[in-house]
């Protein structure tokens, strides 16, 4: 953007800084870890070994993870994104993890379909046990 004489003018210098000064903080704040929103958990603590009973579990909706405990002391980590179409799960009944959008059901011990119509069992994720607190990669 230039003047009639061929030099940049102040407007225009000024609307590109004003755009940088919007701009950069857009992309940064919109940037991140490389995550388009599926991925993979974050590994920090996400929870207790105290909130997870034993024979269940406990979903971590947020985080887009369940954690069981089929028998005592013995953890264990899924994703919570149903392998039919991408819901979340959303109920722990049991010794199923329950997928409501289309009934999809999954064992709390390994994740496998116990009932359709998911064909895939639940992503495995390892679960890591220190001081009580539960972490999962």
């Amino acid at each position: 953007m230039t003047d009639r004489a061929g030099a940049t003018s102040r407007r225009a210098v000024m609307g590109g800084i004003v755009g940088l000064g919007i701009g950069v903080p857009l992309v940064a704040a919109c940037g991140g870890s490389g995550d388009a929103g599926g991925g993979s958990p974050s590994t920090g603590a996400i929870g207790k070994t105290s909130d997870i009973p034993v024979g269940s579990g406990k979903i971590y909706a947020a985080d887009k993870v369940v954690v069981t405990q089929p028998t005592a002391g013995d953890f264990k980590a899924f994703s919570a994104v149903c392998t039919h179409q991408g819901c979340v799960v959303a109920d722990i009944k049991g010794e199923d993890i329950d997928c409501t959008c289309h009934g999809s059901k999954f064992s709390i011990k390994d994740g496998s379909v116990l009932k359709g119509p998911a064909t895939k069992p639940l992503e495995k994720l390892t679960p890591t046990v220190k001081n009580g607190e539960i972490s999962v990669s």
